[in-house]
């Protein structure tokens, strides 16, 4: 039984089958990639786990306990973290102030300085942002505007908002998305560090193999909605499977 099990997920949208009867299980303290051409049915499955879409079929257990009809937030206290394609962050506050902010929730998920000073003082909280600012080597960078920060060091900052939280899962929607080649390989390259330091397992949706192979200890490939193959990375360069979903070759 992995930490993360998908039993049997359907979505359709109208006359459109996204998802049919999807079976995958993530091994906990793994990484674990989903892959798959444009119109694979990746995002869908992605939204099911965080709370945005319901399945119309089937069950998603996280840690023995389902994750359908949750709430984001509630998915969230579950101990299970996303990461946008496009980075969420706040972009008019520093880059100290947005680490401090997931450090300290309202009970319902909301956040304020008032609130926040009720339980912990802001100094404290800054201590701990500055820490967890250090270990994405990012604590030179903690009075600067946050939207000035290069495409790079936003995902770096709202990686670290996220583990602020200690999530035990971290979904990562094509993390490298509109990056260059320096950032998307200092993304790979924390990411790496973050699996070999912390007790935390990772599925990513990501169209770059580059980022795929440097990161992943399985693969599971998406076509039409449907599981395709699942395999460690070195069995599915080549498989034929594979290059018929990306490519259209059987061979």
């Amino acid at each position: 039984m992995g930490i993360l099990e998908i039993k049997d997920v359907g979505k359709r949208f109208g006359g459109l089958q996204a998802l049919c009867d999807v079976n995958l299980s993530v091994a906990e303290n793994t990484c674990h990639a989903i892959i798959g051409p444009n119109g694979a049915g990746k995002s869908t499955l992605l939204n099911c786990l965080i709370g945005k879409l319901m399945p119309d079929s089937g069950s998603v257990m996280f840690d023995g306990k389902s994750v359908l009809g949750r709430s984001p937030y509630e998915i969230n206290q579950l101990g299970i973290s996303r990461v946008f394609q496009t980075p969420e962050i706040f972009g008019d506050l520093s880059v100290l102030e947005n680490m401090m902010i997931p450090i300290f929730a309202t009970r319902d998920g909301s956040f304020s300085m008032d609130a926040m000073s009720n339980v912990m003082s802001q100094k404290d909280i800054a201590e701990a942002a500055d820490k967890m600012l250090s270990e994405m080597n990012m604590l030179d960078k903690r009075n600067m505007q946050a939207a000035s920060l290069s495409r790079g060091d936003k995902r770096r900052l709202e990686i670290g908002m996220c583990l602020s939280q200690n999530p035990r899962l971290l979904l990562l929607d094509e993390p490298t998305a509109g990056m260059a080649r320096a950032d998307t390989n200092n993304t790979i390259d924390l990411l790496n560090e973050i699996k070999q330091e912390r007790d935390i397992t990772i599925a990513i949706i990501e169209h770059d193999m580059h980022v795929v192979f440097s990161l992943a200890d399985r693969i599971t490939v998406l076509a039409q909605g449907t599981p395709l193959v699942e395999d460690v990375p070195e069995k599915i360069k080549g498989h034929p499977k594979v290059k018929e979903a990306y490519l259209g070759e059987t061979h």
